[in-house]
């Protein structure tokens, strides 16, 4: 692949001067966008502590997905392992509802696929509001063999975390973590609304399917996730 400060660079074969230009403005418009995300990244990293949280409890059943038994209470403190932070991401999933909101299993698929290289450095686990055997069976059937899967149904930590609204209504979010001693203190929480014109983007960036769309020239329009098109393993 050439090097797009190059003079002619391999990509640019056979392009029309206007492409190139407009190639390179591009370029140095990604190129002040990623210094800014790096700024906003070392920001978030420079965070005051927050505060130190109850040690909810939360509901877990094993790892394997094929059985439900047994249920082990588990202390939010007990998410951290051999790690110092812990990132949880709230599953909108009402304890009444038969599905699981579609986008939010859409980026809980692609936490599933790289679950594994995020806990090389950091614990990770998805929790709802849903009852253990509803969100566990919600997990067979996408396949979420590789992530954590805690309800939340009979604890207050969606509510208190400001992931449930007025009358229960769910929110979706990512919370992250850090240890206070033995405590567990509350770091940051990234929400998926922080403009109202751009409503559902404050998370983003942590799915790749928007970074895929917004590759293409159509663009992601008013593409949704829909849980109907996603087959269940082994199908």
């Amino acid at each position: 692949m050439g090097d797009l400060t190059e003079a002619r660079p391999l990509w640019a074969a056979g392009a029309g001067a206007d492409h190139i230009a407009a190639r390179r403005r591009l370029l140095a418009a990604e190129k002040e966008l990623l210094d800014h995300a790096e700024r906003v990244a070392a920001a978030r990293r420079a965070l005051p502590p927050g505060p130190v949280l109850p040690d909810y409890t939360l509901a877990e059943g094993p790892r394997d997905l094929a059985s439900d038994e047994p249920v082990t209470p588990r202390a939010l403190g007990e998410l951290f392992g051999e790690h110092g932070a812990l990132v949880v991401y709230h599953l909108m999933f009402a304890p009444d509802a038969d599905e699981a909101c579609p986008m939010c299993s859409m980026w809980v698929d692609g936490f599933n696929g790289v679950a594994h290289h995020v806990e090389r450095r950091a614990a990770f686990a998805v929790v709802a509001r849903a009852p253990l055997p509803k969100l566990r069976a919600w997990g067979r059937r996408r396949g979420w063999d590789r992530v954590r899967l805690l309800s939340g149904h009979d604890s207050a930590f969606g509510a208190d975390l400001a992931m449930e609204g007025p009358g229960g209504a769910q929110r979706p979010g990512l919370l992250v973590f850090d240890r206070a001693g033995d405590r567990v203190r509350h770091r940051y929480t990234m929400q998926a609304s922080v403009d109202p014109e751009l409503p559902e983007r404050g998370i983003d960036l942590l799915s790749p399917v928007w970074q895929l769309l917004d590759l293409v020239p159509a663009g992601r329009g008013d593409w949704y996730a829909a849980n109907g098109y996603v087959p269940a393993p082994g199908r």
